[in-house]
């Protein structure tokens, strides 16, 4: 009988998606609210900008030491269930501080446990699912419906009661992350796990991430990540700039969480099917091609296609790149693998925000240009990769 089948109990993916539909969910409500309560506590957009940068920064510190440490465990679980319990409590502060050096201590104090088990969390899951037979994708899928939901369900709440709700709903957002977490499964097999590389060498010590065709295809990604905070960050200015309509803006932004979702749950389909790097190669250049599609300011009919292009430029690649790097390493680095990458992607993110909000300034919409010279050189990077090692069978 398939693990998702069983009747009569709780099956680890389904407590694992129990816990993934709110893992997102916190940071859905600061995405819409956040700026807004900082604005009504008398913060300003400067101060805003550094209480936002200053987690992701010390981010870059931290993960991979707790993908370390995570890795050592028993189980990855006990991390991801204390992570999760720190991330929830301290939030509650927020209700004592009121300038900036308080808000900042205690946003970046909250920040750094939840971003430092994120990685863990896929990489226990794919594990897991592997294992069982099981789609990761389908798991991973709803923490971006959560997202979705608490994005729409945030806005009418701030319309309804103010930004003072914010912190209310931030604090019990986090607190039933907390919770959740308690009901995960155990991850780790108790039987070393054989990867799909077959008889080609695995990663199983640290410094062998280092190896050049290993690293190109998720730093390539990486640079595709940091585009899309580009998109985060300005599009919708630029948009409002455009002409948009407001109320456009928020559908739009929708649809790319929608296309995000809708490919996580179709994963499976294309995982068995194609080697991982060629689908992070795809995945940079659909994303070029979106990015100069955006540079010339595209009515709202071609935006709607656009946006959904995000299921390719975003979800498969990162997929992809979660699915390589398991095929690739062994469960001894498992979790400090994922973490690694996630200190790229952040590092790429930091190098793509600070830049496009420079070029914006001298090149407006046509910025987006040089996010797609920046995606390019990411498909590059994966096809370098694979001119070092070619895929074997699905393990590459």
């Amino acid at each position: 009988m398939s693990p998702t089948n069983q009747a009569g109990r709780l099956t680890p993916e389904l407590r694992t998606t129990g816990f993934y539909f709110t893992l997102f969910m916190a940071n859905g409500a600061a995405v819409i609210a956040l700026p807004l309560w900082l604005n009504a506590m008398g913060i300003s957009p400067g101060e805003i900008g550094v209480i936002n940068a200053v987690p992701m920064l010390l981010m870059l510190l931290v993960n991979i030491v707790v993908g370390r440490i995570a890795d050592r465990a028993k189980d990855w679980r006990s991390v991801i269930v204390i992570g999760s319990l720190v991330a929830g409590v301290i939030p509650v502060g927020l209700f004592f501080v009121n300038e900036f050096w308080g808000i900042l201590l205690v946003w970046t104090l909250a920040a750094l446990p939840n971003s430092a088990v994120n990685p863990v969390v896929d990489a226990a899951t794919m594990r897991m699912t592997r294992r069982r037979g099981t789609d990761y994708g389908t798991i991973r899928a709803w923490g971006t419906v959560g997202y979705m939901v608490i994005n729409a369900s945030t806005g009418f709440a701030i319309a309804a009661f103010g930004t003072a709700a914010f912190v209310p709903i931030f604090v019990a957002l986090s607190l039933l992350r907390a919770s959740t977490a308690l009901g995960l499964p155990q991850f780790r097999s108790p039987e070393p796990q054989a990867t799909l590389a077959g008889s080609v060498p695995v990663a199983g010590k640290a410094r062998e991430l280092l190896k050049p065709w290993f690293v190109l295809p998720i730093f390539g990604f990486a640079m595709v990540f940091g585009t899309h905070f580009i998109l985060n960050a300005f599009a919708a200015l630029l948009w409002m700039e455009q002409g948009i309509p407001e109320w456009v803006i928020g559908p739009l932004v929708a649809l790319g969480a929608f296309a995000e979702a809708s490919m996580m749950f179709a994963w499976k389909h294309f995982s068995t099917r194609f080697s991982a790097r060629h689908l992070i190669l795809l995945a940079a250049l659909v994303a070029a091609a979106r990015w100069v599609a955006m540079a010339f300011s595209p009515p709202i009919w071609l935006l709607i296609p656009l946006q959904l292009t995000h299921a390719v430029t975003f979800s498969l690649g990162f997929l992809a790149s979660v699915h390589f790097i398991t095929n690739w390493t062994s469960e001894d680095i498992a979790a400090e693998a994922q973490s690694y990458f996630v200190v790229l992607q952040q590092s790429m993110s930091v190098v793509a925000l600070i830049g496009f909000g420079w070029l914006v300034g001298l090149m407006g919409p046509h910025a987006y240009l040089v996010a797609a010279l920046f995606a390019l050189a990411g498909g590059g990077c994966v096809w370098l990769s694979l001119r070092m090692m070619a895929p074997k069978a699905q393990a590459a």
